[in-house]
C-alpha cells in the first residue's frame, strides 16, 4: 500500500516538479514502509520515485517499497548526493518539502546542499492524507478489532484493588497480543477524581467500588491508528453519575447523527455541545468533538469549533465528547467513523450502553 501516485499527480497543481519527504508519517504514507525517525528520504516526481535509506533498512525496503528506486546512503555518497543525483536525472528545480514537519536546521542543510529551490508544501499531504482509499479504510477497521479484543479482555480483569497502570499495562500486552504493531498513543486510563483529567496519565492509585474508570487507548497495524475510549462504572452509580454518563452518550449520537460529507466540523462540533450545553455542562466540555485519525492518531480533518471547512468524504475521524468534572469524576465515550456523502459509518462495535462491573 503506497500513496505514490496520489502525490505525483498533486506536483503538477502545486508547480512542483518533485516532493521531498522527509518526515516519517509523510515518508509512510508515500511508500508504504515504516522507517523510524530520519532514517530515510522518500523523492517523488512526475514520472519516477525514489525511496533512499541506510544499511540498517536497505533490504527491508527493497521488500516493501514498490514503484520506487531504491538506494542506499553510504559514506561518501549520502542522502544529499543521492537526491541530487535524482533530480538532475528529472530535471527538477521546483521541489516541495514539508514545512510543518522539518526542523529549521533540516532545512538549512537541505537548503545549502541541495540544487534546487525549496518550496514549502506541506499542505499537499495533509489534504491527500484526510481521504482515505478503501485499502486504508480496511487497515483501520482491523486496528479498531484488535482494540476491541483488548477491551473485551480488559473488562474481565478490571475490580476494586486493580490500579490504573495495572490496566494501562495490560491493554498495551493485549493488543501486541492480538497483532497489533505499537500503540496509537499511551494509553489513558484514569479513575474516579483522576477522571476529570482528559488526558490524565494512569497512576498506581487503584480501582474504587463507585467509581468511573475511563481508557482511552489504540493500536498501530499496517501503519494505521485505531482510537476509542470506553468509560465503565465499577459496583454502582449514583443518578448524577448516570446522568453525566446518558449526558454524553446523548451527544456524542447526535454529533454523529449529524457527520457527513460537505458538513462543517463545527456543525459536527456544536451538534454534540448542544447536547451538553443544554444539560447544564457546557462549561465541562472543553476539547473538541473529535480529530482526523490515520498514519497519525491526530491529523486533518477536525471536527472542531474552530474548524468551518466542510469535512470530505473518506475522512475518518473520532467521535469523543467528554465531561469532565474538576476532582470528582469524568467521563468520555470515542468511536472512530467514516463519512460519506450520505452520513457516516460508524466502525467502532464496542458496546456503549452504560455498563457496571
Amino acid at each position: 500500500m503506497n500513496h505514490f501516485h496520489q502525490i505525483a499527480q498533486a506536483l503538477e497543481s502545486q508547480k512542483l516538479d518533485a516532493m521531498l519527504l522527509t518526515g516519517e508519517f509523510n515518508r509512510f504514507y508515500a511508500s508504504g514502509f515504516h522507517s523510524s525517525g530520519t532514517d530515510g528520504v522518500a523523492l517523488v516526481t512526475r514520472s519516477k520515485n525514489y525511496y533512499f535509506t541506510d544499511s540498517r533498512y536497505t533490504e527491508a525496503a527493497a521488500r516493501r517499497v514498490e514503484n520506487a528506486k531504491i538506494d542506499e546512503a553510504k559514506p561518501g555518497r549520502g542522502y544529499m548526493t543521492l537526491i541530487n543525483e535524482a533530480l538532475e536525472e528529472q530535471d527538477a528545480k521546483r521541489v516541495g518539502f514539508e514545512d510543518a514537519y522539518m526542523t529549521v536546521a533540516d532545512y538549512e542543510l537541505y537548503r545549502k546542499n541541495l540544487r534546487c529551490e525549496l518550496i514549502p508544501a506541506a499542505r499537499l499531504l495533509t489534504e491527500l492524507r484526510r481521504v482515505k482509499d478503501a485499502e486504508e479504510q480496511e487497515t483501520m477497521i482491523a486496528a479498531q478489532r484488535i482494540a476491541e479484543r483488548a477491551l473485551e479482555d480488559i473488562l474481565k480483569e478490571i475490580r476494586p484493588g486493580v490500579t490504573e497502570k495495572e490496566i494501562a499495562a495490560r491493554l498495551q500486552y493485549l493488543m501486541l497480543h492480538y497483532g497489533a504493531e505499537d500503540m496509537s498513543f499511551d494509553p489513558i486510563v484514569v479513575s474516579g477524581p483522576n477522571g476529570s483529567l482528559p488526558h490524565g496519565v494512569p497512576s498506581e492509585k487503584t480501582i474504587e467500588s463507585g467509581e468511573f474508570v475511563t481508557m482511552d487507548f489504540g493500536c498501530i497495524y499496517h501503519g494505521y491508528c485505531s482510537d476509542m475510549t470506553r468509560t465503565v462504572a465499577v459496583g454502582s452509580v449514583t443518578e448524577e453519575m448516570r446522568g453525566v454518563y446518558e449526558t454524553v452518550l446523548a451527544a456524542q449520537r447526535a454529533g454523529i447523527a449529524a457527520a457527513a460529507a460537505g458538513v462543517t466540523g463545527k456543525a459536527v462540533d456544536g451538534a454534540a455541545r448542544k447536547v451538553i450545553e443544554d444539560a447544564g455542562y457546557g462549561g465541562y466540555f472543553g476539547h473538541s468533538f473529535g480529530h482526523g485519525v490515520g498514519v497519525e492518531i491526530h491529523e486533518a480533518p477536525n471536527a472542531s469549533a474552530r474548524n468551518e471547512e466542510p469535512l470530505p468524504a473518506g475522512a475518518v475521524i473520532s467521535a469523543e465528547p467528554g465531561i469532565y468534572l474538576p476532582g470528582r469524576l469524568g467521563v468520555r465515550i470515542e468511536d472512530v467513523v467514516i463519512l460519506t456523502e450520505d452520513g457516516c459509518v460508524d466502525i467502532t462495535k464496542a458496546p456503549k450502553a452504560l455498563l457496571i462491573l
